[in-house]
């Protein structure tokens, strides 16, 4: 697995009781257990605790997802879905886990290559906001 845990300080915390609506752009490691509504987007790593809730897409270096996300995840140093995790969008990687029990619902691009991942992953969102324009 890819993931790039070297500097395991983490930098931001959103608390389990916490609720923030609008998007969020972090500089560095990131673990929320709290709820989001809005767009997650970290230079660092991102922890999604099994509590949480996130709605709206998450980019970062690395993903771990224990609790519930509604959008896409981006991570090309690796996605890592928990046993009792529940993703509904899309996820774009180099590399994926999937525990037991997870419930994934959309598409996946995982290649290693890291060519063949930018080239797949790019010509795929062209194509869904060409369709999304349609809807």
């Amino acid at each position: 697995m890819a993931f790039s845990f070297e500097d395991i300080s983490i930098n931001t915390i959103i608390g389990s009781d916490s609720f923030v609506s609008g998007n969020i752009k972090i500089n560095g490691f990131v673990r929320i257990d709290g709820d989001i509504d809005g767009k997650i987007e970290a230079s660092g790593n991102v922890i999604i605790g099994n509590k949480a809730r996130v709605r709206g897409n998450i980019s970062a270096s690395s993903i771990v997802v224990g609790g519930i996300v509604e959008g896409d995840i981006s991570a090309p140093n690796g996605i890592k879905l928990l046993s009792n995790a529940i993703v509904l969008g899309d996820i774009y990687t180099k590399s994926l886990l999937i525990e037991e029990n997870v419930i994934f619902n959309g598409h996946c691009i995982c290649l290693s290559n890291q060519e063949q991942f930018e080239t797949q992953t790019k010509s795929y969102i062209e194509q869904k906001e060409i369709q999304e324009k349609v809807i």
